[in-house]
């Protein structure tokens, strides 16, 4: 294999127009038991019978196959019990943790770097066993009448269950996945005069929420502690009607000289629908100085920062110092390529959670409707721009006339593509960086600037309202 080039850059495209074996196979088997949830394993039809069929035979000759042929048995008579549906959707989530591992290993060969090894999740401690039966139970109905079968009452199901979990910490992930899928599902009631119907996204919520009702399951991850210097590659933004969530991802250095890692920092927090755009950073920079140092080209100095073996940081500004100037190019360059890839951790491994941080340059910017291309040595690439966030600087028009780009890695809908975090381009034929990120800790942009007011206005009034409810 010829590795890749030194300057961190994807120089071997040409891997991802190559087939991965069984991969097809194993995603025809996922979609054949979505498609199986849809009507509901309630009365299986034929159809639904052969997609449960599948879906055991894609698991046969594995510790899997005995107990996953007994529950597609057992679905497709419509008796299936919570132990086989909990069954079932394990073996889902394998095959789809199968094929994060191939696209993986394609990406490793790709880039030349290595990846992390995930270590075991630390024990989860004491859970209410009944509460995590009625959330199985819930789901275990939801698969039953099927995404076409859902309604108000069956939805509603899940609110009860929502309220007593989210007091415990041990069961607050599961009960934020929970409410924000019974929102989905309400949203959508009732199923049967859905004209689309989400079953891949539905399917995941579900099997992902099922699997964590089986007590341990949900392990606390591993957690040490990072002392070194962090240098900052981009900052990918996650945007919803009533939250935004943020991930920086940087190179970190170690100070005891072992080899760098990528790592991970992110803060997530609730915001009026009416706050958007540039408006964001109001919301997110009282509680992570990282953002600061982002805009401002820096790195960070860590004293004993928690960090989990996945590599994402637990972050606390108290742990963090303010560090010297940190070009994320120079960063890319030349601390990239030496740079370990985060673990994965098990409950985690599915093609959509792939966001490889890597570094481009010596392409060619192809333009056809609208859909950008770059043309490496080796291959195209795809550049996915709707994942620009309109809450920085960067656009698709300054992607299409860079000529280096800071992005992460994804697959989706068969083929791999590449999100910019920053790229490097002439404006008024100066070479100049434009990063997603570049508004965090505030600008003079004219564009920025406007947004932030009008932010400022948006939450001031919400916040006169709610003080007049409150002395109500």
């Amino acid at each position: 294999m010829v590795p890749a080039d030194q300057g961190g850059g994807v120089m071997r495209a040409d891997l991802f127009a190559e087939d991965i074996t069984g991969l097809d196979e194993a995603l025809a088997a996922v979609d054949g038991f979505d498609r199986a949830l849809v009507a509901g394993l309630l009365r299986p039809q034929p159809a639904q019978s052969a997609g449960l069929t599948g879906l055991a035979h894609a698991v046969a000759g594995t510790p899997l196959a005995v107990r996953v042929a007994e529950a597609a048995e057992k679905a497709a008579g419509g008796a299936a019990n919570e132990d086989h549906l909990v069954a079932l959707a394990a073996a889902r989530t394998a095959l789809l943790g199968s094929v994060h591992d191939a696209l993986m290993t394609r990406i490793e060969e790709a880039t030349g770097r290595p990846r992390g090894e995930a270590a075991a999740p630390e024990p989860a401690g004491q859970q209410v066993a009944n509460l995590l039966t009625a959330a199985r139970s819930w789901l275990s109905d939801l698969a039953r009448s099927g995404w076409q079968g859902i309604d108000h009452d069956l939805v509603s199901g899940a609110a009860p269950v929502v309220s007593a979990m989210l007091p415990d910490p041990g069961l607050r992930r599961l009960a934020t996945l929970l409410d924000g899928f019974a929102a989905e599902l309400a949203a959508s009631c009732p199923g049967v005069s859905m004209e689309r119907i989400p079953a891949r996204r539905w399917a995941d919520l579900w099997s992902r929420a099922l699997l964590l009702t089986v007590p341990g399951a949900a392990g606390a991850p591993t957690t040490g502690t990072a002392t070194g210097r962090l240098l900052p590659l981009g900052v990918d933004v996650h945007e919803h009607a009533t939250a935004v969530q943020v991930q920086v991802h940087a190179v970190f250095e170690p100070a005891d000289g072992t080899a760098p890692r990528l790592v991970r920092a992110g803060i997530a927090v609730p915001k009026p629908d009416t706050v958007v755009g540039a408006g964001l950073w109001q919301l997110l920079r009282p509680h992570m100085s990282l953002l600061t140092a982002v805009s401002e080209g820096r790195s960070m100095e860590l004293t004993d920062m928690p960090v989990t073996a996945e590599g994402d940081l637990i972050w606390s500004d108290e742990r963090a110092g303010r560090g010297e100037p940190a070009d994320a190019f120079a960063t890319a360059r030349v601390a990239l390529p030496a740079a370990t890839d985060a673990a994965t951790a098990p409950l985690d491994r599915h093609p959509a959670r792939i966001a490889v941080p890597v570094f481009l340059e010596g392409y060619a910017v192809q333009k056809d409707d609208g859909t950008l291309t770059f043309t490496l040595p080796g291959g195209p690439l795809a550049v996915d721009t709707d994942r620009i966030p309109t809450a920085g600087p960067l656009t698709p028009e300054a992607v299409a006339a860079s000529g280096a780009c800071i992005g992460l890695l994804r697959w989706d809908a068969g083929a791999y593509h590449v999100q910019p975090l920053a790229v490097e381009t002439t404006v008024r034929k100066k070479a100049v960086a434009v990063h997603a990120g570049g508004w965090a800790g505030g600008t003079t942009d004219k564009a920025g600037v406007k947004a932030e007011k009008a932010a400022t206005d948006a939450v001031a009034v919400l916040r006169e309202r709610a003080g007049r409810l409150l002395r109500k």
